[in-house]
């Protein structure tokens, strides 16, 4: 006779557990979420050390405020929108200037600055296995508030929707800014790859 495997406790059984006061639900929101939130913070940071340091902090901060999740909600996206806070601020407090896409130029500083659209290009660049390690090099020289899109929509696989409750930011500002951190990365690795691969340039916004 087998014996049936008890069911998988989701993200929202082991919240429950964790505000009536049981520790093994927590140890397990821990122990879900430990490598997902330092690799983000590794990603956004790329220090192993502060990395582990935002992690931590990222579940101090998760204990203290789990009160107020919204239960019936997806875990994934608040928990990330703690780590992601944290790191940003980190950024802020190292960050040396760098021009902004969302910049106007010009003498008056009225002008829009263009870029190409490569909306309509496939996300080769997260496929392609010998490209990945030039692709992870130069994320991490994107602005903070593209490198963060990036990594929520293509290595933590959130959605639009969630990416924009986590930054708390329109969902069109978070399109945008994922359409102009692509431009930034395509011309990076276009640089990168000049001579042996081709990229087609789209049309202009």
């Amino acid at each position: 006779m087998s014996v049936s495997k008890r069911p998988k406790l989701t993200d929202e059984d082991l919240v429950r557990q964790t505000l009536s006061g049981n520790e093994d639900g927590f140890a397990g929101l821990v122990d879900r979420y430990r490598d997902k939130i330092y690799n983000l913070a590794y990603r956004m940071l790329g220090n192993r050390e502060e990395a582990e340091d935002v992690a931590q902090e990222t579940f101090m901060h998760t204990f203290r405020a789990l009160e107020s999740f919204r239960l019936g909600e997806r875990f994934s996206p608040w928990i990330y929108k703690i780590a992601s806070n944290l790191c940003l601020d980190r950024l802020r407090k190292q960050r040396q200037p760098v021009s902004s896409l969302d910049e106007p130029i010009g003498p008056d500083q009225d002008i829009p600055q263009q870029v190409a659209d490569w909306s309509h290009a496939p996300d080769q660049l997260y496929e392609v296995k010998e490209m990945r390690a030039d692709t992870q090099d130069a994320i991490s020289t994107l602005p903070p508030k593209y490198k963060v899109v990036v990594i929520l929509r293509h290595l933590q696989d959130l959605s639009y929707d969630e990416i924009a409750d986590v930054l708390n930011i329109p969902q069109g500002t978070v399109k945008t800014r994922l359409f102009r951190a692509r431009e930034i990365l395509r011309r990076k690795l276009a640089r990168v790859y000049e001579g042996g691969m081709t990229v087609k340039e789209g049309v202009s916004r």
